[in-house]
Formats: structure tokens, C-alpha cells, sequence
């Protein structure tokens, strides 16, 4: 299988054993889950689900633009919340990214987040789709 791995300063560097993205056999990007890191700092973003939601679709973003696509190739994401009590919050910020056709959606709450986040976000993203 031909894969490309993809990393961008634009994102947080992984802090782990897995990439931003790769794109695999040349048609799809697959996109580590992104948790709201400014990728400048370093540092998590504080605020409430909607200010996280906001930073990790950014580095989501940066990633797959990085790959070559744009949100609109999206073709799945899975939302991992700390809290489903804040699904509201996330998916009001979710709809501000994903306003035409948006992707399949998992969201799936979670005991625990690195870095203790409220929200982690990964893609499957088509490229040059």
C-alpha cells in the first residue's frame, strides 16, 4: 500500500506514535484526532466546548489542506466528547465548518482526553475526489 505521511507546524506536532494525516493509495487522507492545541504554543486552548470545538476543526483543517483537500472532501469524522451534556455546543461550532453536505458523523462520549479535553475530532477525507 503507497501512503504518504502528512505533517504541518500548522497543526500540534502528534504527541505520540501516530501522524497528523497520511494519505493512503493516493485517494484518501486520514486524519489523527485533533484536540484543541494551538499549534503555536503548544498550549491547550481554554474555554468552554464551543472555544475547543473551534481549535480543533482549525487544526483538522490545516492538516487536510496540508494533503491537498479542503473540508468539503470530508467524507466521515468522529467526535469524541468529554461530556455529552455539551453536544449542543460542539455541533453549533461543528455546523460553522461543515455547512454544505457535511461528512458522516460518529460522536461518541469518553471518560478521558489527552491533556484533558473536552473534545477530539478525527477525519477521513477524500483527496483530489
Amino acid at each position: 500500500m503507497a501512503k504518504s505521511i502528512i505533517l504541518t507546524k500548522e497543526a500540534p506536532a502528534p504527541i505520540g506514535p501516530y501522524n497528523q494525516g497520511i494519505v493512503a493509495q493516493g485517494s484518501f487522507l486520514f486524519v489523527a484526532g485533533q484536540v484543541p492545541i494551538d499549534p503555536h504554543s503548544g498550549q491547550v486552548i481554554q474555554g468552554d466546548v464551543k472555544a475547543q470545538t473551534r481549535q480543533a476543526i482549525k487544526n483538522l483543517q490545516a492538516i487536510i489542506e496540508k494533503g491537498g483537500a479542503k473540508l468539503d472532501d470530508v467524507v466521515k469524522t468522529t467526535v469524541f466528547l468529554k461530556d455529552m451534556n455539551e453536544f449542543a455546543g460542539m455541533n453549533e461550532v461543528y455546523a460553522e465548518f461543515f455547512k454544505n453536505d457535511p461528512p458522516a458523523r460518529s460522536t461518541i462520549e469518553v471518560a478521558r482526553l489527552p491533556r484533558d479535553v473536552k473534545v477530539e475530532i478525527d477525519a477521513i477525507v477524500v483527496v483530489n475526489g
